[in-house]
């Protein structure tokens, strides 16, 4: 059974509140053999009933849904619909990535910088840290959809070198790649 960190921001989690997130998240489970540690972050801000969830999956996937509505059990069920979609809409290619095995998780370090000096024209506030992963550009799409980003940073399993995919506003993907 996957183990869930349930957080609030300024919400309190009720035994009812956390029981019903590990009833509706946990459905997503069912898809994969190893699921890791689930985090939900529940926050209530202006009225809005914010859901962000993070499900880290066997293989290196990281599936993440977020939604916003008046009701904070309303944004649950949409954020395990939206989840749900994502699954579906990329199966044949989570299937394929199965299949090949032997991945490792990716570790992400989320960590807040400091201000430095008033003076500076862009500011730094957060910074992410991260594991490039070697994958080719159709698994790279694949892990941006699944984590629901504009853009994905990978290391290109043929060539080593660093690259970028992202969804450009026509709808269709772009590619950067690094070279000297």
């Amino acid at each position: 059974m996957a183990t869930f960190t349930v957080r609030g921001k300024n919400i309190e989690i009720t035994p009812s509140l956390r029981e019903y997130v590990e009833k509706r998240v946990g459905k997503v489970t069912k898809y994969f053999e190893n699921v890791g540690d689930i985090s939900v972050l529940l926050t209530v801000s202006k009225g809005r009933h914010i859901v962000e969830v993070t499900v880290p999956v066997q293989g290196g996937i990281l599936l993440r849904g977020e939604e916003a509505t008046m009701d904070m059990y309303t944004s649950i069920d949409l954020v395990v619909e939206k989840l749900e979609r994502q699954i579906h809409k990329q199966k044949t290619k989570l299937a394929r990535r199965f299949r090949g095995g032997g991945f490792k998780a990716e570790a992400l370090q989320t960590s807040v910088i400091p201000e430095k000096q008033e003076d500076e024209e862009y500011k730094v506030v957060k910074t992410k840290r991260f594991v490039v992963k070697p994958m080719d550009v159709q698994e790279a799409v694949m892990q941006m959809n699944l984590l629901n980003h504009n853009f994905f940073v990978f290391r290109d399993s043929e060539t080593e070198e660093v690259n970028v995919v992202y969804k450009r506003t026509d709808g269709n993907y772009g590619l950067i790649e690094s070279g000297n």
